[in-house]
């Protein structure tokens, strides 16, 4: 039996905080990419953000030795598994935590809504950030406050805005969103700059949620968690997806200070009637990812290489043909600005970033994402571009055959990066065009 809608009006029964919302913009434009492709088109995909690289093999060696669990594993996530997560932090940031302090679920995604389900408090984010922190936001009913950034500056969020947004109700509960290395900017922080944020953030006393999921792909390997500065109030967000080119495997991770217990216990009630567990062999083959080793160390070494030697080629060139482009100290974005071509825009008449996206895909097969997918102003030229349409496994192998103290040349990037390096190829010459 078909059960019509009221008044015949298809979206009456939405709930009124989901009409609108649409397909998040980074699994659109991949889906928009196959069908592309579908058709025949030759598409470089630089739209979706997923890691280019596979999964360590000592990794899915342990995910094949566990194939075989099929329980239920407890709704916090397998105890090794915590118990390696605080291994890691310890060895890693020197933060000291213990196996109660952290929540595993099924992608740090999963987990952010959660929180927000959770915590009454407005949700305060820098403009650009990840596409889905304020559609969550939005879902759940939170008041969303962006802070404003620059881009001379690498687009951070500045302790004077923060301090800004809190003073004139300093007791409001608040909770803050510091993602870096940044998606979708590439850029991260200084400790100094932590230090300030993280004196800002006491003063206040907001909840400061820290999404760490690049940290391990900073591309000098010298990430610093905030945590260190502003351990009370800091909830670290990481998982597998980034730095253990994991992102199917669906595996989050929330790390507590033990002030803030309470907060995860609450969450804990939540994941128990939504996701009840995660999977139970992804999570026994995450203990190997977070207890690490030699193996691991040269993966990901060779991992920043690439990643770093091609996202300052990438740069560089936009910089060459006339876009503004900051070079990414981490993950596998730059953020341009193509506003800053003298006359493109006004020449092609574009008068938002998506035109412009739609129109650079239409002649050249190059896809990414518009600024306004990320916060930006739609009159504003900004994109994000994720370099990683390559074959990955390929560029590890050839990057071991190079001597640890050089770094990748362009006839690196072209032969092992190749797809990358032909839609620069491509897009710079329709700017200059």
């Amino acid at each position: 039996m078909k059960i019509e809608s009221q008044n015949n009006h298809p979206d009456v029964n939405l709930n009124l905080n989901v009409r609108g919302l649409q397909t998040s913009p980074t699994l659109a434009i991949n889906e928009r990419c196959r069908l592309l492709q579908a058709e025949g088109r030759h598409v470089y995909r630089l739209g979706l953000g997923q890691s280019p690289f596979p999964v360590p093999e000592s990794v899915v060696e342990k995910l094949r030795a566990h194939a075989h669990e099929k329980d239920y594993l407890p709704v916090r996530g397998l105890p090794a598994l915590r118990e390696a997560i605080a291994g890691y932090l310890r060895r890693r940031q020197g933060i000291e935590r213990s196996a109660e302090d952290i929540l595993v679920g099924p992608g740090s995604k999963e987990l952010m809504f959660i929180l927000q389900l959770v915590y009454y408090g407005d949700l305060v984010i820098p403009t650009p950030s990840w596409v889905t922190y304020a559609p969550q936001a939005h879902i759940i009913g939170r008041h969303i406050r962006w802070v404003p950034t620059t881009a001379e500056e690498g687009w951070p969020l500045r302790p004077t805005e923060l301090d800004a947004v809190c003073r004139g109700d300093p007791g409001r509960p608040r909770l803050v969103i510091l993602n870096y290395p940044s998606n979708p900017t590439g850029q991260s922080y200084s400790v100094e700059a932590l230090k300030e944020l993280a004196e800002v953030a006491r003063r206040y006393r907001v909840i400061l949620l820290s999404d760490e999921i690049y940290g391990e792909i900073d591309h000098q390997g010298r990430h610093v968690s905030i945590a260190r500065f502003y351990p009370e109030g800091t909830i670290i967000s990481s998982g597998l997806s980034k730095w253990c080119g994991a992102g199917g495997w669906r595996l989050g991770t929330f790390t507590f200070p033990s002030s803030l217990r309470w907060l995860l216990d609450a969450m804990a009630v939540v994941c128990s009637e939504s996701f009840t567990a995660t999977s139970a062999p992804i999570q026994y083959a995450a203990v190997r990812a977070f207890k690490g080793g030699i193996d691991l160390e040269q993966y990901l070494f060779h991992s920043r290489r690439i990643l770093r030697a091609l996202g300052g080629s990438v740069a560089r060139r936009l910089e060459q043909a006339g876009v503004f482009c900051p070079v990414p100290e981490g993950a596998f974005y730059v953020f341009p600005d193509f506003g800053s071509r003298a006359g493109l825009v006004a020449e092609r008449g574009f008068t938002t970033c998506a035109e412009l996206c739609e129109r650079v895909l239409e002649d050249t097969g190059v896809a990414f994402l518009p600024g306004e997918a990320f916060g930006r102003d739609p009159r504003e030229f900004t994109v994000r571009i994720a370099y990683v349409d390559f074959d990955g496994a390929r560029a590890l192998v050839a990057s071991r055959a190079v001597p640890d103290d050089q770094e990748l040349d362009e006839p690196f990037l072209r032969s092992y990066c190749g797809p990358v390096v032909e839609a620069m190829d491509r897009l710079c010459g329709w700017v200059g065009c």
